[in-house]
């Protein structure tokens, strides 16, 4: 995926400096010294020098997927939100004569900080169709704080040369399906002993249910978002998502009357027993 990112950067230079006929080169390669002597023609070069996960932007929750494409609607789809990751390189120019290398230093700058999230029809590879825009900084402050030791260790001369981070999503997880999950029973209460016994101590227990179901059109219809759904008496009140599912709670156990309203104004009611069993909490309105 990183060598996909290079070609896009690659591609996104040559179109904006503009680039023809290949008279300057985008490299990525170690700017050290036997390389810049065999240099035959002016080149911008991007050295990816340091990956690290961007904590700032971690969120390792779990994230529920759509079910289009004919998957089954009583099958939950679940994966695990990407990494986040900061690839920062090293911006440089390179030329016989100083002005020419900062003529075409500041020509690369100015197209990439036209460019401060990478446009999706510019993506090219496995970076395309991204998670999260790809964002991209350029000229930070708090990377390559001391380049002269950078250049030492390139055994290279000093030479300007500028930081531009673009942060990554890097997915590892694989997909989780399974079946919906209709009522959640929660008990809390005091326990002695955990984890060996872990029996709630008598008179102490206090049980929540969470229920969840769908809102058809009709009889295995097709389900339908934007729906209120509400349990008669209380504050409890959802919405439908896009797959026509909610979720009410925390509820003690018992009876209750669920309430939905369909698009044409008509109420529809339907007593429930909390907890219960997948499908129990679906409601079905008139087309």
């Amino acid at each position: 995926m990183i060598a996909d990112l290079d070609e896009t950067l690659r591609q996104l230079l040559v179109a904006e400096i503009p680039i023809r006929n290949g008279e300057i080169n985008v490299a990525f390669d170690q700017p050290k010294r036997e390389w810049s002597a065999r240099l035959s023609k002016p080149t911008i070069n991007l050295f990816l020098y340091d990956v690290r996960e961007n904590n700032v932007l971690r969120q390792h929750q779990w994230e529920r997927l759509p079910n289009g494409n004919g998957r089954p609607e009583d099958l939950a789809r679940l994966k695990r939100t990407p990494f986040r990751v900061d690839c920062t390189y090293m911006l440089t120019a390179w030329a016989n004569d100083p002005e020419d290398e900062h003529r075409l230093l500041c020509r690369a700058m100015l197209a990439l900080f036209r460019f401060p999230v990478l446009p999706e029809d510019r993506l090219v590879g496995a970076v395309r169709h991204p998670t999260f825009e790809i964002q991209a900084r350029l000229a930070v402050h708090d990377r390559l704080t001391n380049p002269a030791e950078v250049w030492s260790a390139l055994d290279n001369e000093l030479r300007p040369s500028v930081p531009y981070i673009v942060t990554l999503a890097l997915d590892p997880w694989a997909e989780v399906t399974g079946p919906l999950v209709g009522a959640m029973l929660l008990r809390l209460g005091q326990a002695a002993g955990l984890p060996n016994a872990p029996h709630l101590t008598a008179g102490t227990e206090t049980a929540m249910v969470f229920i969840g179901g769908t809102v058809h059109a009709e009889v295995g219809g097709a389900p339908i978002p934007g729906i209120e759904v509400t349990i008669e008496n209380t504050h409890f009140l959802a919405t439908t998502d896009l797959e026509g599912r909610f979720v009410l709670g925390s509820l003690p156990p018992g009876s209750y009357r669920l309430l939905a309203r369909s698009p044409g104004g008509q109420l529809i009611t339907r007593v429930v027993t909390v907890p219960g069993n997948n499908g129990d909490y679906d409601m079905i309105l008139p087309a």
